[in-house]
């Protein structure tokens, strides 16, 4: 960075090793992504072998700035390199549709069944 020049202007848009609080270990390409106002770090992650040789997709995932210890800007190389070191690994996406297409629909309980029913009143005394 040359003397002069406003930090605010620089765009952080780098290779490195990110630690969360909570013993998170992220390597990717790292920059900011604005939602809503608010500024959040953006981790690319890149698709990467994994233990059992198969390969971890290609995943990005968002930090607030509060929730991050350490930022190690390092050569792509690096990165990808630690990246079999770290187990991070995208989020499962739970589809209720999926889950609930492998259920016998005679387990499923129907509305009105049981006793689900409140019978007490805001003063917590039973209720008629």
């Amino acid at each position: 960075m040359s003397y002069g020049t406003d930090v605010k202007d620089v765009k952080f848009d780098e290779w490195a090793i990110v630690e969360i609080m909570g013993h998170q270990t992220y390597a990717g390409r790292v920059t900011e992504q604005t939602i809503g106002g608010t500024s959040f770090i953006r981790i690319d992650v890149p698709e990467s072998p994994m233990s059992d040789g198969t390969m971890c997709p290609a995943f990005t995932k968002l930090f607030g700035a509060g929730s991050i210890y350490c930022i190690t800007p390092v050569s792509e190389e690096t990165a990808r390199a630690r990246l079999r070191q770290t187990r991070a690994y995208p989020m499962n996406v739970w589809d209720a549709r999926q889950l609930l297409s492998n259920v016998d629909k005679r387990e499923l309980p129907m509305h009105g069944d049981g006793d689900d029913m409140d019978d007490d009143d805001e003063l917590g005394e039973e209720v008629d």
